[in-house]
């Protein structure tokens, strides 16, 4: 039997657009297969379908050979068919072998639950994959990176052998991701096969042995990874040539815009996760701010804009005093603020996208008058992002949990910049999104510091620090511990001095 599994021709419509049109995936046993596509593309509906969350139009699915109906997520399970999902299915309140053997608990008897029998199977399939996970943990105390691994380790408590990974690396630091690689490895060398949603080009290349690749909804073909490479699968993907290094011309800083001295910011547990941090932003010029995560960039990021009280310091901007304002201050102020976690802090997600766009605007003309919002002027001004910012939606008024991920952001940074702020915050901008979507944010970004403005680029992805900023400000323990010119240094040097190296026995702003 060649396949483990087949889905033919699978059309899924929803109202006013087609997801998945005509498209056929086929997964031999024992591979890392991916699918690959732009945001929006149909990766994350196609598999929803082999996962019984959806019913497609048409089409069939065949797993290990013989026809199927997959009407439910119990009926993809007993069929050895896991997914692990890009936002995590898990109980933050419940430990991790609580959330691992939930509705499948093994029991005294048929009715009190087993848990000191559940926490050894839960203890026992982590060793066998390698995985390293506390089976006693409670889930809102571990990393992201381990919330993964309870998914994976769900899956694999259920039987599965045919494993779902839906965008798994979008949230995960370099040495998460590395991580996860082996984990995946490991996984094929004990029989699985693994279905990869993805658009990480790097990673496909190194992990995975085939690629079927999607683009707006239509199956454009399988590749062979051995038999191709980046720049191939970035055209197909797109429909068009990518360029993978953002051109810019010099930057020209000018006046300081943003200026902070000797900021201490205190975490949840009191802990100073800012540690008298000083840098500069100047406007003209996008600096980059390199760091592992959990190094006081949230916090740092929440001081400025000021959803965290700053202890002790000062944020100045365009020698206004920022510290101890409110948000809305702060935004009117001229700050743009780009999330780095756009469904917590960017989106009211069973909002409109038209919605969305005017939420920092709302209250002002020509969005609403004498405490009444303009619903034509809310709609003409969606209208216009949508077009600008190329946000694939059906319309302005279709809710933002409907859009793929890099549609929702595209409308974030439509928003932040129509606002035209003189410092603009981008945390994560490109996280979880496409090649084609990567590009056009980067652009963006250096359009807006062509037209003067300061930019804030606080990304865990090193070729993108290295690719678009001007200065990058590394991030150690809450301090700055070096600035350094992109073009004089490498991935190799900024990973010594994230992990607290100085850099030519220099420590400090003025290493450049």
């Amino acid at each position: 039997m060649e396949f483990v599994i087949e889905m033919l021709n699978i059309r899924k419509e929803f109202p006013g657009i087609v997801a998945n049109d005509n498209v056929t995936l086929q997964v031999k046993k024992g591979e890392i297969h991916a699918l690959l596509g732009e945001n929006g593309a149909g990766k994350s509906t196609l598999m929803n379908v082999l996962f019984g969350l959806y019913q497609p139009e048409q089409g069939s699915i065949r797993v290990r050979g013989e026809d199927v109906h997959i009407t439910d997520p119990n009926k993809a399970n007993d069929l050895g068919i896991g997914m692990v999902h890009q936002h995590f299915m898990l109980v933050d309140t419940f430990t991790v072998t609580e959330n691992i053997v939930l509705g499948k608990e093994p029991h005294y008897g048929k009715v009190i639950n087993n848990m000191k029998e559940a926490r050894k199977i839960v203890q026992n399939i982590s060793d066998q994959y390698g995985l390293r996970v506390d089976p006693d943990a409670k889930i809102a105390d571990i990393s992201v990176g381990m919330q993964q691994r309870v998914e994976i380790l769900k899956t694999l408590y259920r039987g599965a052998d045919i494993v779902i990974l839906d965008e798994p690396t979008a949230v995960l630091t370099p040495q998460e991701i590395k991580e996860l690689i082996q984990i995946m490895k490991t996984l094929i060398d004990e029989g699985k096969s693994i279905i990869l949603i993805t658009h990480k080009l790097k990673e496909i290349m190194e992990v995975c042995h085939r690629v079927t690749v999607i683009r707006k909804g239509q199956g454009i073909g399988t590749y062979n990874v051995a038999e191709t490479n980046p720049t191939e699968l970035a055209s197909v993907m797109v429909g068009r040539d990518v360029v993978f290094s953002t051109e810019k011309s010099k930057a020209t800083p000018k006046d300081k815009v943003l200026e902070i001295s000797n900021l201490i910011v205190k975490d949840s547990r009191g802990i100073k996760a800012v540690n008298e941090l000083s840098l500069e932003v100047r406007s003209g010029e996008i600096l980059g701010v390199a760091g592992v995560d959990g190094n006081g960039q949230t916090e740092l990021i929440e001081a400025i804009t000021g959803l965290r009280k700053p202890n002790s310091g000062s944020i100045v901007l365009n020698g206004q005093e920022l510290k101890g304002k409110r948000p809305r201050k702060i935004l009117e102020a001229g700050v743009g603020h780009i999330p780095q976690d756009r469904h917590k802090h960017g989106l009211v997600l069973d909002f409109s996208i038209a919605e969305n766009i005017a939420l920092q605007t709302y209250y002002k003309e020509p969005l609403s008058k004498g405490g009444i919002l303009k619903h034509k002027e809310i709609q003409k001004q969606a209208k216009k992002i949508i077009k600008e910012y190329d946000v694939r939606t059906p319309h302005e008024f279709t809710p933002a949990r409907a859009l793929s991920g890099g549609n929702q952001q595209k409308a974030i940074i439509g928003r932040e910049v129509d606002r035209n702020p003189d410092l603009l915050i981008a945390a994560q901008p490109t996280r979880g999104l496409d090649v084609g979507a990567i590009e056009f944010i980067h652009q963006r970004l250096i359009q807006q510091r062509d037209e003067g403005k300061a930019i804030l680029l606080v990304s865990f992805e090193l070729d993108e620090i290295l690719n678009v900023s001007d200065r990058i400000a590394v991030l150690y323990e809450g301090k700055i511990v070096a600035v350094v010119d992109p073009k004089e240094t490498s991935e190799q040097e900024l990973g010594l001095l994230m992990a607290g190296s100085s850099r030519g026995g220099k420590v400090g702003i003025d290493d450049v």
